[in-house]
């Protein structure tokens, strides 16, 4: 999958977005380095891609959950920068394996690691984040 270069979609402070399958980055120098060999952000983005495979190929459930499990950690951004998008369980997933070149074909049907993620406790996701220190 290639990645391309939006500033509309790539706001300022990420790298990297997929929206509905397609990969989008800040800079042409992002991009490049994306689309040319292993590269962490590649694998992260490659995960959402997963992500909604394994639901049912569904980009309309991913967004849905993503949304819910963002909103279900309102109440810890007070105690953690960034809580509702580290606290994703989608995204503990994807910043824990980014940097494992074979998870994307661990998981050729689907990455599912999110699932047990959303049934830990916000409390034990906000300590397994900082563990394995996602929030940077």
């Amino acid at each position: 999958m290639e990645a391309s270069v939006s500033r509309f979609w790539c706001r300022k402070g990420y790298t990297g977005i997929t929206i509905f399958g397609h990969i989008f980055t800040r800079t042409q120098e992002d991009a490049d380095k994306f689309n040319s060999k292993f590269d962490a952000l590649k694998n992260h983005e490659m995960i959402h891609v997963r992500q909604a495979q394994s639901l049912y190929d569904s980009w309309f459930l991913f967004y849905v959950r993503y949304l819910w499990f963002s909103l279900m950690a309102v109440g810890y951004v007070r105690r953690m920068k960034g809580a509702m998008y580290y606290l994703n369980p989608f995204e503990i997933e994807a910043y824990r394996y980014m940097w494992e070149r074979d998870y994307l074909e661990r998981c050729s049907e689907g990455a599912v690691g999110w699932r047990e993620y959303a049934h830990m406790s916000l409390a034990a996701r906000m300590r397994y984040v900082k563990k394995y220190n996602i929030a940077h």
